[in-house]
């Protein structure tokens, strides 16, 4: 098994080079990073926040028991922010700092994701245009006993590391845009949630001796 790896590793090496084997370690790089993040959001509960919602709803329209009971039920990340709005925490510059806090242990890892999406073709190109430049060394070397396949060879050995940078880029990059969707759409429900509680709609209006409504 092992000489197995060695033996393709050795292959791989030979075919496209150092430049290769670099994209190949940061695929498996890659790979673990978003192995990582899929765990991490399925654990802090991104994007199943009904229970949140439930809980916000119920407090907008002025059911206390029944916001602070949905609240109980919610597994979301953004519960102990609301929890603090809740019990009576009104700066909401506090709040959205404790969420934003949140958010970056959430986001960390994106910073890596998006270098690699943007490395990779470049270390792709990189090997390309060495490549080339060993292809026509050696059709140099031929001098007039020139054959076509060395020039071919050369150049297809070449345009695989592109392929290779772009292959490890593309699929990182329509990750990380899912994963960054995830969370702007998480940062827009903690706002509406933070700013839903301190102004719920029950209180924003009271009645006047007449008996009009007169909003505060």
């Amino acid at each position: 098994m092992i000489v197995s790896i060695q033996e393709s590793i050795l292959r791989i090496a030979e075919l496209g080079g150092p430049v290769v084997l670099l994209l190949c370690a940061l695929s498996v790089l890659v790979l673990t990073v978003v192995l990582y993040k899929l765990w991490q959001f399925n654990a802090a509960g991104v994007g199943r926040h009904k229970a949140l919602r439930d809980a916000i709803s119920a407090w907008d329209s002025g059911d206390r028991t029944a916001a602070r009971d949905h609240l109980g039920q919610s597994r979301s990340y953004l519960a102990p922010v609301v929890a603090m709005a809740l019990d009576g925490q009104t700066d909401a510059a506090r709040l959205e700092a404790e969420a934003e806090a949140r958010f970056a242990r959430l986001e960390s890892g994106f910073r890596l994701l998006d270098s690699v999406a943007q490395l990779a073709p470049l270390l792709g190109l990189f090997g390309t245009v060495l490549g080339m430049i060993s292809a026509f060394q050696a059709l140099q070397e031929a001098g007039s006993q020139v054959d076509p396949s060395i020039l071919a060879g050369g150049i297809w050995v070449a345009l695989l590391t592109t392929a290779v940078g772009l292959a490890v880029a593309m699929p990182t990059a329509v990750i990380l845009s899912w994963f960054e969707a995830r969370m702007d759409a998480d940062r827009v429900l903690a706002q509406k949630a933070v700013h839903t509680v301190l102004s719920p709609e029950g209180h924003s209006a009271t009645t006047n001796p007449q008996g009009a409504p007169v909003h505060a």
